[in-house]
């Protein structure tokens, strides 16, 4: 869509943070999902995974013609973030299932 002034532009790019960060609350909603069926630190990190995905969504930056190595640098540090909550998540599990018993 062309926009014909900047407060347009500005508009249009405010409603699109909106969505994203909707989307990325929502992608921490099932994160912690995941977490509960992780046993350990390594099953989270989980490195061929991580290389999946990645692979998935350079190929949909091409498909919609946006930089893949912008897409994979914002992708590596958002599941970075995911990894360390997913972790924060497991060991407060591990704790709770170890004072039990």
């Amino acid at each position: 869509m062309k926009c014909n002034d900047l407060e347009e532009v500005r508009k249009h790019i405010d409603r699109i943070d909106n969505e994203i960060i909707k989307l990325i609350a929502e992608r921490g909603f099932y994160v912690v999902q995941a977490s509960s069926f992780k046993q350990s630190e390594e099953g989270v990190k989980a490195p061929a995974r991580v290389e999946t995905v990645i692979s998935k969504v350079r190929a949909k930056a091409e498909e919609y013609g946006t930089n893949p190595d912008m897409v994979e640098a914002i992708y590596r540090e958002m599941i970075s973030r995911f990894v360390k909550m997913e972790i924060e998540e497991l060991k407060k599990k591990n704790n709770i299932y170890s004072q039990r018993y």
